[in-house]
């Protein structure tokens, strides 16, 4: 499964000091993700390739209580590709295999 979306970049605000920024995807990319991927791995994470600019990188997607997945911005990947917080990115993601 591969998609593109439009996401607006986000501070986790549990923690106002962290350092870890998201991107979510919109909620029917979500279920979609939810639907084609049955193993997931701790905290419900889907295991994913994601590109931004030209910047691509393994990770995995986490769902969140509104039932969208989001993808963790790497520092590397956002000083690269000068993703500033409340950016908007065009995310291509591909949902890998277990």
């Amino acid at each position: 499964m591969i998609v593109e979306f439009e996401g607006e970049v986000f501070r986790w605000a549990a923690r106002l000091d962290s350092d870890w920024y998201f991107a979510a995807l919109p909620l029917d990319l979500s279920e979609a993700v939810r639907e084609t991927q049955t193993y997931r791995r701790g905290f419900g994470g889907v295991r994913v390739e994601a590109t931004i600019g030209t910047s691509t990188w393994r990770t995995s997607v986490f769902p969140q209580s509104d039932g969208a997945y989001v993808l963790p911005l790497k520092r590397a990947v956002r000083d690269r590709e000068g993703i500033e917080p409340d950016a908007i990115v065009l995310v291509r993601l591909s949902v890998l295999d277990a």
